[in-house]
């Protein structure tokens, strides 16, 4: 491969939740009837090119895992999907995802599609990490990063992280 492809192609949905350490997309080659082999390897290409350290799965399925390890890039499988599997196992996500990123790694994170469930996650990583400390802050601050509004998966996510870090945030609902 040579030239602009030699680089791969940016993400469907990419963007950066905190620069250069973690960063959410769609699944790489898109979801459903809309998914391409080709543009899943363009989208890998890029991820290993612009050094990732790590791509999060947060699907229940094993889709396509195999191509990360094809194109030599690091890959974890963290299923999550939702807040109807409870805050014992959101605290289990988020436990994870700072383990991930605690050492400076670069992390990519995604479900099919970049919905409220990882919308919602990010928020409630932003919150459980310490970086924002209150409900309806960190509602704002993923909605601006991820310019869309936060529908009530998304919130309810950040609303049970709130919940289990306890009185010192607030809810946001």
């Amino acid at each position: 491969m040579r030239g602009k492809w030699a680089r791969g192609i940016v993400p469907r949905g990419f963007r950066w939740i905190i620069t250069d350490r973690l960063a959410v997309c769609e699944r790489p080659g898109g979801c459903g009837a809309s998914h391409r082999k080709v543009r899943r390897k363009e989208e890998i290409i890029w991820l290993r090119e612009n050094d990732f350290d790590l791509v999060v799965s947060l699907l229940g399925s094993e889709h396509n895992l195999h191509s990360y390890e094809d194109l030599t890039v690091k890959w974890a499988q963290v299923p999550y999907g939702g807040p109807e599997e409870g805050p014992e196992r959101l605290v289990e996500v988020l436990d994870q995802l700072v383990g991930f990123t605690a050492d400076g790694q670069r992390v990519l994170v995604h479900r099919d599609e970049l919905n409220d469930i990882v919308c919602g996650l990010m928020g409630a990583y932003l919150l459980w990490s310490g970086l924002i400390p209150h409900g309806p802050q960190v509602i704002s601050v993923t909605e601006r990063l991820l310019e869309r509004r936060l529908d009530s998966p998304g919130r309810q996510i950040i609303e049970q992280a709130a919940q289990v870090r306890g009185p010192d945030t607030d809810d946001g609902s």
